[in-house]
């Protein structure tokens, strides 16, 4: 029973933060803030994952495909749709939530168990939206930049081990990328790194916004702000998978 109460108190957290938003004019400069803190500082950690992604992708791909019917140019292919549609959006957003999500749900913890957030309701200020929209707004934007780039690292990691192996030469290589592009892979990998995000954001503010205790209990919930984020981030890649592609 404890899923319910949990399921039904985060409905009631987002309502309470739509309710009655704050003017935007005092979201502005937060929300820019809080796009540096999670897209700019997390640009080194998404290349570096994206790099080696793309490796391993190619790597693997080549030496699965060796038969004399299957052509070299396939890997290409199969590293770009494999990255745009799948380990770019979704690999990278589990990256993101054990990064940006376990941070935003210590610093809300931290704010509740040092009465901070008691002191912004005592001065009339709806607290969950003060606190979460600008973080949501500022992930919503940023993420697909990110995710943009992590597609683009990645196919570029791809080439440059295809390259210096021998496994697949440049010219083989990027054939695949160009052959049969469908433009609405990006379209839904854009979908899915939105959706990713407000999971992120909100499911660990939520976690952080409830903590009661002390330090123990900020770690506790910033552990299950990661924990259930990538949860939702797993089941809501089938789930889009299954309406959108299928």
């Amino acid at each position: 029973m404890k899923i319910f109460y949990e399921l039904g108190r985060y409905w009631i957290f987002l309502a309470g933060m739509f309710t009655r938003p704050e003017n935007f004019s005092i979201y502005r400069k937060q929300v820019m803030l809080e796009m540096d803190a999670i897209g700019i500082n997390s640009v080194g950690i998404v290349s570096l994952v994206s790099i080696f992604m793309g490796a391993v992708i190619t790597l693997q791909t080549a030496y699965n495909l060796i038969n004399p019917l299957v052509p070299l140019w396939a890997v290409g292919l199969v590293v770009r749709d494999s990255i745009i549609i799948e380990f770019s959006p979704t690999i990278i957003m589990l990256v993101l939530a054990g990064k940006v999500g376990s941070s935003i749900a210590s610093e809300i913890g931290t704010m509740r168990v040092t009465e901070q957030i008691d002191a912004l309701e005592i001065m009339g200020i709806n607290s969950t939206s003060y606190l979460v929209i600008p973080k949501m707004l500022a992930a919503i934007f940023i993420t697909p930049f990110i995710v943009l780039i992590s597609m683009f690292v990645g196919i570029a990691g791809g080439w440059v081990v295809g390259e210096l192996t021998g496994v697949v030469p440049s010219l083989d290589y990027i054939t695949g990328l160009q052959s049969e592009f469908l433009p609405f892979n990006v379209f839904f990998a854009m979908v899915k790194t939105v959706v990713f995000a407000f999971i992120i954001t909100t499911v660990s503010s939520y976690h952080g916004y409830y903590t009661s205790g002390g330090a123990l209990e900020v770690g506790k919930s910033s552990t299950r702000a990661v924990v259930f984020s990538s949860i939702l981030i797993l089941i809501f890649d089938y789930i889009l998978t299954q309406l959108i592609l299928i």
